[in-house]
């Protein structure tokens, strides 16, 4: 696990599993290796207005409602962040594997979906493509503070 997340959960006292998997990247393999449904699997959408970065935080099945981000944070020229544009944000992480704590990565901002924030647990990359970690959603909540927010794309019918 992430040297970053362990010291955190140890300094914080937060109960927490680590997974391990052989190397999976997309949603529905996460899932499997998991065991969970992809609703209940984190997934980190970096987002960026020129210099400024944050982190949404929602189900991996889901697709991210840039606009309505964009009225929640008042930054209207947010836009979808490439790897290549914030991986040095992330320099003991693999690309793409980030765990959801901006305050451990320059304070960045965290939204997390309202849908995601009612579960019981936050399963999410432990900062390689090869580990999930699991804790409880309220010590996620407690430690991150994170703005819940609604951040899913509405499905079309």
């Amino acid at each position: 696990m992430n040297p970053r997340l362990s010291e955190l959960f140890a300094r914080e006292g937060v109960r927490h599993e680590v997974i391990l998997h052989p190397g999976v990247y997309t949603a529905q393999e996460r899932a499997a290796a998991c065991h969970l449904t992809g609703r209940r699997l984190a997934k980190v959408v970096i987002v960026h207005d020129g210099a400024w970065y944050a982190m949404a935080v929602l189900p991996a099945t889901a697709r991210l409602d840039l606009q309505n981000l964009r009225r929640i944070t008042r930054r209207w020229g947010l836009e979808l962040a490439r790897e290549e544009e914030f991986a040095s944000l992330f320099p003991d992480c693999d690309l793409g594997a980030m765990p959801p704590f901006g305050r451990l990565y320059d304070g960045l901002s965290v939204y997390l979906d309202r849908s995601l924030a009612q579960a019981d647990e936050l399963t999410f990359e432990g900062g390689t493509h090869q580990e999930e970690v699991r804790i409880p959603m309220n010590a996620y909540i407690k430690i991150e503070r994170p703005a819940i927010v609604p951040l899913g794309a509405a499905r079309a019918a």
